[in-house]
């Protein structure tokens, strides 16, 4: 089995494909428990109207689809952004057996930091968590998104000012 941050280097590519799209730069991948990455998955709600379109979302079909089984028993998710309310409850749905997450998610993670969705005593299935790994390179990847879209939403060419936000 290869180091979690080899995992993490290919949502990481996941993730600058979103970037590529101008989708915000999240990026998945659900590996087997034999070390094959079995689904991959980018941020894509804007390009495909869709609420759910998450990376995570998106690794998960991408894997179950292939395995033709919901249930991604034994599975590991790597994730460059921590998981949000609706991803949460679609691994905890996947029977993930443990998610990895680079960067933390300080308004709306729902893995660390702002609650433990899946430490919830109700749940019949528990996920193990790792997060902190390859932050810098994620955090870099976000930070670079929202600059840019900063830059352009307040250039005079966008009709939006600096004052009307």
């Amino acid at each position: 089995m290869r180091s979690d941050e080899f995992y993490m280097h290919r949502a990481l590519e996941q993730a600058r494909l979103a970037l590529d799209h101008g989708e915000v730069p999240v990026g998945a991948v659900v590996v087997d428990p034999a070390g094959e990455v079995i689904g991959t998955g980018y941020n894509c709600p804007v390009a495909g109207h869709d609420p759910t379109a998450h990376a995570e979302v998106q690794a998960l079909r991408s894997a179950a689809s292939g395995l033709a089984n919901y249930r991604l028993d034994d599975c590991t998710l790597f994730v460059t952004l921590e998981p949000c309310l609706m991803c949460a409850g679609a691994i905890i749905h996947a029977r993930i057996r443990r998610v990895v997450y680079a960067t933390a998610e300080p308004k709306g993670g729902m893995v660390e930091s702002r609650a433990n969705l899946f430490a919830q005593p109700w749940f019949n299935h528990r996920v193990e968590i790792a997060g902190s790994v390859l932050a810098a390179p994620a955090r870099r990847l976000l930070q670079q998104f929202f600059r840019e879209r900063r830059q352009r939403d307040s250039s005079p060419a966008s009709g939006v000012s600096d004052e009307a936000s």
